[in-house]
């Protein structure tokens, strides 16, 4: 996978290795962890709890430093957070005592930004999301769903190339969950950005992966990657065909075996 034009790599992550200092001693979550991401591209990271998805999404964002092996993001080592990356957590961390609008205009603050420029960018995504009006509630006084929709447009807000996504839609029920995977892959196909999502949901990462990687139990590895050519947009009612339910067999065998893939054998 290389970026467009350019003949290298867009984000490459090399060796990856990351072992934590515990009580009981060394946690090895990732070993020799190799991967490449094309600009534009929307990749799903699954595998069994433990399996180090959450440690390799904070290594990626420049947070958690890895203990051996490189990140490299358009060319250039990841040693902190890149300005051009932006996090959606599991909760939507939004700050209690500020209405929606302050807190889309938050992640400028910590960059010492001028917001202005962006206003008519978030307001935008604002109405894109459903939460036009909303600009003056408090994050108590919205759903759990609207509240996991402003992390997605302060995230957008000030406009990362990539998009780091650490189980946003886990704590949200089906039918919320299916209206937030429309809304991501609808925004992800106007925008062009590099997509990366970690999940547990098999037809989550299904519905909105170009390619789903596989990782091993701990200490996490490749065990597959898996191509994902089902046409865009994806539809909810496609989950229930044949072709995509034979995507989903196939990965979650390959959860359940556990294994790393020959050399060659990823498709």
């Amino acid at each position: 996978m290389s970026d467009p034009g350019s003949g290298t790599p867009f984000l490459t992550i090399e060796h990856a290795t990351k072992t934590y200092d515990t009580g009981s001693g060394p946690l090895t979550a990732i070993e020799d962890l190799n991967l490449s991401i094309d600009r534009g591209e929307f990749v799903c990271v699954l595998g069994p709890s433990g399996s180090g998805k959450s440690t390799l999404l904070w290594a990626i964002s420049g947070l958690h430093p890895l203990t051996s092996g490189t990140i490299t993001l358009n060319g250039r080592p990841v040693t902190s957070p890149p300005r051009e990356m932006g996090m959606v957590f599991q909760d939507a961390n939004l700050l209690p005592w500020r209405n929606l609008w302050e807190n889309m205009l938050f992640p400028f603050e910590i960059r010492r930004q001028r917001s202005e420029p962006h206003h008519e960018r978030i307001r935008e995504l604002l109405r894109l999301t459903g939460l036009a009006g909303f600009e003056k509630k408090m994050p108590l006084e919205l759903s759990g769903g609207m509240r996991q929709r402003a992390s997605i447009v302060r995230c957008l807000g000030f406009d990362p190339e990539v998009i780091l996504m650490d189980e946003p839609f886990g704590a949200l029920d089906a039918f919320t969950r299916d209206e937030m995977n429309l809304l991501i892959q609808n925004i992800w196909l106007g925008s062009g950005k590099t997509v990366i999502f970690v999940t547990h949901n098999i037809t989550e990462a299904v519905f909105l992966a170009d390619r789903v990687v596989v990782l091993s139990p701990r200490p996490g590895r490749i065990a597959h990657i898996f191509e994902i050519d089902l046409p865009r947009p994806r539809t909810i009612d496609q989950t229930l065909e044949p072709p995509f339910i034979e995507q989903v067999q196939r990965i979650k065998a390959t959860i359940e075996r556990g294994q790393p893939a020959r050399t060659g054998a990823m498709a």
